[in-house]
């Protein structure tokens, strides 16, 4: 015997919902989890593609700003974020 359903087009809105509420609720979980508050050294180095003395000198000089807490350091996110779009170059302004 065969099992034949109907599916009407009440059901495809109603999936297609049922879907992108889903993705949705995926993609802002992983945002979350991609933007981290606080970041240590060697994700600010690989983030910035710098060696270990580069970094230290730019916490020496005061160009990236840090917290140290026993001795590991942390970069906050958001300071690198504003360090990067001041520091940045308009290519087209020329």
């Amino acid at each position: 015997m065969e099992n034949k359903q109907l599916i009407t087009v009440a059901h495809l809105k109603s999936f297609k919902e049922e879907l992108l509420a889903e993705i949705r609720l995926l993609l802002k979980f992983n945002h979350r989890a991609a933007e981290k508050k606080w970041l240590k050294s060697r994700e600010v180095r690989k983030l910035l593609n710098v060696c270990p003395g580069t970094l230290q000198t730019m916490r020496k000089q005061k160009t990236i700003p840090f917290q140290k807490v026993g001795g590991t350091i942390y970069y906050d996110q958001e300071k690198i974020n504003e360090m990067l779009e001041k520091n940045s170059i308009d290519r087209h302004a020329d």
